[in-house]
Formats: structure tokens, sequence, C-alpha cells
């Protein structure tokens, strides 16, 4: 693929986007230059401190906190949540994707702007994409209603990330790059948001493992998942994701374990089919794609197996059933008995050929 090529437009919204240390002590000023004064706080339950903390940076800013974001984005969280926004003029959450889905579900039916500072690696706070799940049943949209307007990355919200969680986010951030690669509307741009990410995660982590509070790799690897999300918002993804959609959606699997587990395994799938473009990971980490992503991911003491997370054997069938139905593009045909097979290894935690 050449570096550049006639016609080419990046196509992406603007988004305020700040790194730096402490930097989450400014939401009042962003609130104040974005003329917004009444700022409902979001949070998980288990961040509901980090609420408080931003109510009291906010002080007569802070309108609320609502602390009830949950996993995968149910519709019903979300209904609660639109009650407890009426009346707010803005939308802060600060969390991992839990916290930042539901404020761009929030965001998408009431066109509230939204100011995040992500706990997290996972990247969901650089794309317009929104996965929301109902009844069982996770599905995923695109809008630039539900982009963020600001984003203030302080490494201080992800040095007490305890270290697997920081690995496993990472992956996820990572698995967005490597679909990224080989998707059908790849550009130069995404190219090199991709290859850049992935090589600032292969540097910055084994720093984050060796001491977590680093602050400057914390800030590295925060630096990769904005790169890494940044090329999620740029293009649509693939066998990848639509099979974590489905096992979180479907059997409320952690996100970021998911993505940390299924990355070789669907990366792997797509090798041959797309082998020129999935050069750069091979020469990133050597040895085969899925093979080279899987010795990484267990160098830094990633999970390995789908069977860790609580899904038995018996529900794979029914997993592969609903992968296939409604299938995202991918460079490889989507064929029911292969994905199977790809997610009997993946519970197994082989390491792909």
């Amino acid at each position: 693929m050449s570096v550049f090529h006639a016609g080419f437009e990046p196509g992406h919204p603007p988004v305020r986007v700040r790194i730096g240390v402490g930097i989450r002590h400014e939401i009042g000023a962003e609130m104040t230059a974005m003329g917004l004064s009444r700022a409902l706080v979001l949070t998980t339950p288990g961040q509901a401190a980090r609420g408080e903390e931003v109510r009291s940076i906010l002080g007569a800013l802070a309108f609320g906190l609502f602390n009830r974001a949950t996993m995968h984005t149910p519709v019903e969280i979300t209904e609660a949540a639109l009650v407890a926004a009426s009346g707010a003029d803005c939308l802060i959450a600060i969390g991992g994707g839990s916290t930042i889905g539901l404020a761009k579900a929030i965001a998408l039916r009431t066109d509230l702007p939204q100011i995040v500072l992500p706990t997290t690696y996972a990247g969901s706070e650089a794309t317009p994409v929104l996965g929301q799940t109902a009844s069982g049943i996770k599905e995923t949209l695109r809008s630039p209603k539900v982009q963020p307007e600001v984003i203030l990355y302080d490494p201080e919200l992800v040095a007490t990330l305890p270290v697997k969680l920081s690995v496993a986010s990472a992956l996820n951030a990572m698995a967005h790059a490597v679909e990224a690669l080989y998707a059908r509307d790849r550009t130069p741009l995404s190219d090199q948001l991709a290859i850049g990410g992935i090589r600032a995660f292969k540097r910055g982590l084994l720093r984050v493992i060796s001491d977590p509070g680093d602050l400057v790799a914390r800030q590295d690897t925060q630096f990769g998942a904005w790169l890494c999300g940044t090329v999620l918002a740029q293009v649509g993804m693939s066998l990848h994701h639509k099979l974590c959609h489905t096992l979180g959606g479907s059997f409320n699997l952690p996100h970021a374990e998911t993505h940390a587990i299924l990355l070789p395994h669907s990366a792997a799938y797509n090798a041959e089919a797309a082998s020129e473009a999935l050069a750069p990971v091979v020469e990133i980490f050597g040895g085969s794609v899925g093979g080279g992503l899987y010795d990484f991911a267990a160098s830094l003491g990633a999970p390995l197996a789908l069977r860790s997370l609580g899904i038995v054997e018996r529900e794979l069938d029914l997993a592969a059933d609903l992968a296939v139905r409604n299938p995202y593009w991918n460079p490889r045909p989507i064929e029911r008995d292969a994905i199977r097979a790809l997610l009997q290894r993946a519970w197994a935690g082989e390491r792909p050929e």
C-alpha cells in the first residue's frame, strides 16, 4: 500500500485532547470555555469516590452524580441516567468503557456535550461508536452525536489501575489497531495511527508492569490508547469486534478481558487473507500474526482462556451461532464451523498456529 494516495480525506470531527499529570483539576475551566455550568458526573459504583472528587473540583458547576454505569451499557441503566440528567447542560464521565458508554448513550438521546476522563486504556473516548445491550443482545452504532467533545488524559487516574486490568485494557485498545490494519476502509492515516498505537503499547506496557506508578510510562500508554481509539473512529471493525460484542452482550463476559483473549485468535483467523496488511504486526511482535500476539499477551500475564471468564464449553455452539448472524465485513469469509473452532481454541487458551 502506498504511503499516500490522491483523494485521501481524513474525515474525523474535531475533538479537544489534553494529556498531562493533574489535568483533571482543569475540568471547570474546560466547562467555562464551552459556556457550561451544570455538569452531571457519571461513574460506575466502584468509581463513586472518583466521582465525588470531580464534584469537589467542580464546586458550584456540579449538577449531580450518577454512579450506576454498568458494563455493556444496558438500556435500562441509560433510561435511569436520563432522569438524573434532566436539568444538566453537560456530562462528565470518569471511568472506562462502561462509564464513557453511558455518557455516549445519554448524549445520543439528548445532544448534551461530553467531557471525559479515562481511567483505562480502552479508547472508547476517542470514537463515535456506541455499543448498547437490550434483551441480552449488544448492538453498535456510529454517530457524531456520541463523540465526546473533550478528552482529558491524566496519568494519575490510571496509575492506580491494577497491572492485570492495565494489561487487559491495553490489549483491548490494541485490538482496535490490529483490526484497523485490514479494515475495508483503511487509509494511510488509519495505518499510521494503528502502527503507532501498537508500538506505543509494546514499549510502554513493560515499564508499567515493572513500576505501575511510573507516570511517564502511564502517559506514554495513554498516548497509545488515544491513537488506538482514534483509529477506531476512522474505520469499520470486523470479526474480532463482532465476537467480543457477542460474548459480552449475550454471555456478560468482561469487556477488556474478552478482547485480550480473542485478539490472537481473530487475528490468526484473518492472517492469510490479510497477510500484507498484517505484516506490521509480524514485524513488531515476531513469529506469526496470532502466535506473536499470543506470546506478547502471555509475557504480560494477560488472561489467555475464555474458560477463565466463566463461559462453559457447551455455550460455545450458541456463541458461534450468534456470531455469524448479521456479520461485520471481514477480509476472510465468516464460516460458522471455522468460528466455532476459533472459539474452542480461545476457550481452551491454546496458542494460535
